[in-house]
């Protein structure tokens, strides 16, 4: 008698949890990163005699460098911890992921400041941001190709938006522990020793994420209810989808240029506005609080209307409304028009966020689908998420400018739009499916 096979298993609320956890971690650690970037600049790279650069412009050029470190290893992360999904598991490669960003964002509430150990402090620091990409290049693909091979086929959409929520989710943690901080600590304090206290805060989900994610059901080895052949090779599954790989590159560059446009504006807002400490952390805060919601609304709209229509019609009006929310927030340099600005961009990023994510991964067979997504992902983020808070950084000091953040955002907008409107509708809502299919899994249950 011939094995069963297996079937697509019922996934939980805590599943849903467990499978966003990494990167809700990892970004809850870049959050957190670039809100004290200018406190961590003084700890591992100080200015001033004795000092590695002599300006406070030079000390925040470093650790904005160091935030980059993290990108590096990302592509490598993608290939490696992608492959290893593709032919082991989703469950073992989230938990190998897991671990690393866990013991990475740990080291950097750990690792004793230039003043005390010298020149180690900031290769420390560095090797943990590189630890911590390596551990996220392959954290998102297995992940979204996981909570996608768990949906109902009409809920794809909602269920892949979980993943782009969870970085909202960590924006507002992150935001939220920013603001917490920078009211109970004075800012010397804060700068001493408070912005260690949100890394260790982010360190304190480990063992909590390892133990969820130890209990996920496999999926891998589980009948495939999205329609593709199966490619059995990373570079055939490259070569036999070209088209959606290229639009993808572009697609994330336009998404991972505003999202960390966006994650500096507590950075902008202090060190190029001179508005207060708290109310900059505010602006992380609003981030992540409208961005979940947009998230899920984008991709549960995308399961009721389609994939591109959500895509590219909040896309087109983010471009066309970025420059003047900048003019309004460089005018008028209020707690009020930041976190106006910063809430209706978050809002339209994210709602084509949420439909993309769902989009690029129904197009791609499962043998491959969770190395090509991580290695696509990890790509555009190494290339254009390092770069992109220490470009505008020095655009701004160039030209003195604090417009300058707005002309980058809506050119990478522009090119991300057009790659929208060419990617393939793949909805079932939009699509002739077979007569009398069933749909696998149910609804999330408690």
């Amino acid at each position: 008698m011939a094995d069963a096979v297996p079937e697509t298993p019922i996934i939980k609320r805590r599943h849903v949890a467990a499978a966003v956890a990494g990167n809700a971690l990892e970004f809850y650690d870049f959050t957190t990163y670039a809100t004290f970037a200018v406190a961590i600049g003084h700890a591992f790279f100080p200015s001033g005699k004795g000092g590695l650069l002599d300006t406070e412009f030079g000390s925040l050029m470093l650790s904005l460098f160091t935030f980059g470190a993290g990108f590096l290893l990302r592509p490598i992360g993608g290939v490696v911890l992608g492959h290893y999904a593709d032919r082991v598991g989703r469950r073992p490669a989230m938990l190998v992921s897991f671990t690393m960003m866990g013991l990475a964002i740990l080291a950097m509430g750990l690792i004793p400041s230039y003043s005390v150990i010298g020149i180690v402090a900031p290769i420390l620091a560095i090797l943990a941001r590189l630890t911590q990409g390596f551990a996220l290049g392959g954290e998102v693909g297995p992940t979204t190709a996981y909570l996608v091979e768990t949906a109902p086929a009409h809920l794809r959409g909602l269920y892949a938006s979980w993943q782009s929520a969870s970085q909202s989710i960590a924006s507002m943690v992150g935001g939220a522990v920013g603001v917490t901080l920078s009211t109970q600590l004075d800012p010397q304090t804060l700068d001493i020793y408070g912005w260690r206290v949100a890394f260790l805060l982010g360190a304190l989900t480990l063992p909590f994420g390892l133990y969820i994610r130890s209990s996920l059901p496999e999926t891998l080895h589980t009948p495939d209810h999205l329609p593709h052949h199966e490619d059995t090779h990373f570079f055939a599954g490259l070569a036999g989808h070209a088209r959606p790989v290229i639009l993808a590159l572009f697609i994330f560059m336009g998404g991972t240029v505003a999202t960390y446009v966006l994650s500096y504006m507590t950075t902008f807002a202090r060190t190029t506005l001179h508005m207060g400490q708290t109310q900059s952390f505010y602006a992380t805060l609003v981030n992540g609080l409208v961005g979940l919601i947009a998230s899920l609304a984008g991709g549960w709209l995308s399961d009721l209307y389609g994939r591109r229509i959500m895509m590219v019609g909040s896309r087109a009006l983010f471009l066309v409304l970025s420059f003047p929310v900048f003019v309004l927030i460089v005018d008028q340099r209020s707690t009020a028009a930041l976190l106006f600005g910063v809430a209706t961009l978050s809002i339209l990023l994210n709602i084509s966020s949420g439909a993309f994510y769902v989009a690029f991964i129904e197009v791609l067979p499962k043998r491959v689908r969770g190395g090509i997504f991580a290695t696509v992902y990890a790509t555009a983020i190494a290339v254009f998420g390092g770069t992109t808070q220490p470009l505008i950084a020095w655009l701004i000091e160039v030209t003195h400018n604090p417009m300058a953040p707005a002309w980058y955002l809506a050119f990478a907008s522009g090119l991300s739009l057009v790659a929208m409107y060419l990617m393939t509708e793949t909805a079932p809502v939009r699509l002739v499916e077979p007569a009398g299919e069933p749909e696998p899994g149910l609804p999330p249950t408690a």
